[in-house]
């Protein structure tokens, strides 16, 4: 069977779920009770098919039926194996039928199957309750840019998903990949653009793949730190400046990646949130640490956000509030 055939299949029926049931929201808002809660998950690996793959379509039900977010948001290694479009089905499917809106940024896997980057995002449209936006034509990296409203739109806040690439595209320089000096310089406008008339920045989190450099220079200082680190982070090696643009900008009050499964440490490095999701996927990839999502909850008007981790077996692990209890 044709894989796209059998998705646009399930997209036809899925909309005939949402007419008849809730819609997912087109804007994201603050709740009644001035909260937003996201939901991260990360490193799935899913791979269609594959029995080992299925307790993270577990964890994902479960997450979604305990914390209840307003927004799930996928960082990256999602799906893993061909057919991509299956796996992209697959592991989007509790998230469409309980009506979450959902954000993605992808890693340094997703790409290395039966579908480019472009295509996996042209795919992300079709499904319902996607906040994703077409990248900005001067940054065609898939940034983009979404604002959590509020009544008073001063107390709205942002959440900036981006691109951290793949691989080194240098034949001198090893390993992974890094933001282009075109992505810092978007960051930077849009984050001015969207200032607010005072010039205040409006609080804001930022979610991609792999970390920054930052995140070593930061867990082997003496500041304060929540969490495990049981490997190397696998950084770049080469450092373009988006955690300065982010430092001076003034805006991001946290960031929030992947990449390395057993990691899940939240550092505070000059008043910015240097953080790690949880593990999210099952027995195709490595990473001994039981699965679970990282949560976090913004606060309306308010330059803080709480988190914690939400574990597969029900508990609730390293919860704080940023930055007081980090400071």
């Amino acid at each position: 069977m044709n894989p796209i055939k059998n998705y646009l299949t399930f997209v036809f029926f899925v909309s005939l779920i949402f007419s008849a049931g809730a819609q997912p929201k087109n804007k994201l808002h603050f709740n009644a009770d001035g909260t937003f809660k996201i939901a991260q998950f990360t490193d799935i690996h899913y791979k269609p098919g594959v029995a080992e793959s299925e307790p993270s379509l577990e964890l994902i039900k479960y997450i979604l039926e305990t914390e209840k977010p307003d927004l799930a948001v996928f960082t990256g290694d999602i799906v893993t194996g061909r057919p991509s479009a299956d796996g992209w089905k697959a592991v989007l499917a509790p998230v469409v039928e309980a009506g979450v809106p959902f954000a993605l940024t992808l890693g340094n896997h997703d790409d290395e199957h039966d579908l480019s980057r472009q295509q996996i995002r042209e795919l992300l449209k079709t499904f319902p309750g996607y906040v994703g936006k077409k990248p900005d034509a001067k940054s065609d990296f898939g940034d983009y840019l979404v604002k959590v409203n509020a009544e008073n739109k001063e107390k709205s806040a942002l959440l900036w998903f981006l691109d951290s690439n793949a691989y080194s595209t240098l034949d001198s320089v090893k390993g992974y990949g890094w933001f282009s000096h075109d992505q810092v310089n978007w960051y930077r406008k849009q984050s001015r653009k969207n200032a607010q008339k005072s010039g205040e920045k409006l609080p804001a989190l930022a979610y991609f793949h792999i970390p920054l450099p930052e995140y070593k220079t930061a867990f082997d200082s003496e500041a304060k730190k929540k969490g495990q680190r049981n490997e190397d982070e696998c950084s770049p090696d080469i450092n373009t400046g988006m955690f300065t643009a982010m430092l001076f900008e003034g805006d991001v009050m946290g960031t929030f990646v992947g990449h390395d499964h057993v990691n899940d440490y939240i550092v505070n490095h000059h008043g910015i949130g240097l953080a790690y999701g949880r593990w999210s996927g099952g027995k195709t990839t490595y990473g001994d640490l039981q699965h679970g999502s990282r949560i976090v909850v913004l606060e309306k008007g308010k330059r803080q956000f709480k988190t914690w981790m939400r574990l597969r077996d029900g508990q609730l692990v390293d919860e704080i509030i940023f930055p007081d209890d980090l400071k």
